[in-house]
């Protein structure tokens, strides 16, 4: 098992000897390289995963248009909006960087769950901090205007800056690159509107 798995776990539960041997046989954790496509929008989405190292981004394709969805960076759950459902994914996932994940099918939570019941707490506890970064982005999204927007992400995920293309920033953000970079240079200027 990766020592990152370890440690994430040993914060949420005590690793016994039989699961901490179950997981590390489990061969869940994998290693992609940057630009991998781990799920295809329009492929089943068989797979949830779990970021131990690196960036992916959730995206789709509109009318010709890539539209940015979401990064999901370490530590990060990862849940396909169909994981399980057998219904066609609505977007893509690309490694933007080399990235190590846990991936496991829903066959395979189930199996883990029932002999581990203490993998539930886990779950539960990455499901509560995956809803509240969805609530807390999508209410930031509808009441704030591009440049809050970016301030924002400046603020709470500084090392996307760093890790993404500006021009998926832009996309992230609902905007054209353009305009990301007039906003940039508002900001360097000093004239940024709180």
């Amino acid at each position: 098992m990766s020592d990152l798995l370890r440690d994430f776990l040993a914060e949420y539960l005590e690793l016994t000897p039989d699961l901490y041997t179950q997981l590390d046989q489990s061969s869940l954790v994998q290693s992609y390289p940057r630009g991998t496509l781990v799920l295809r929008q329009g492929d089943k989405a068989r797979r949830a995963f779990f970021v131990l190292r690196g960036c992916l981004r959730s995206f789709t394709l509109k009318n010709g248009e890539d539209k940015t969805l979401d990064f999901f960076i370490e530590e990060d759950p990862v849940l396909p909006l169909e994981f399980g459902t057998g219904e066609p994914s609505s977007h893509s996932l690309e490694c933007m960087e080399d990235c190590m994940l846990v991936g496991h099918t829903r066959e395979q939570e189930e199996r883990m769950l029932a002999e581990y019941p203490q993998l539930k707490h886990v779950c539960l506890t990455l499901a509560e901090v995956m809803s509240a970064k969805l609530q807390g982005a999508l209410s930031r999204y509808r009441s704030s205007t591009p440049e809050e927007r970016y301030r924002d992400l400046v603020e709470s995920r500084p090392d996307l800056l760093q890790r993404v293309p500006q021009y998926y920033i832009a996309s992230y953000l609902g905007i054209r690159p353009e305009s990301l970079s007039r906003i940039r240079r508002r900001i360097s200027r000093g004239k940024f509107l709180r």
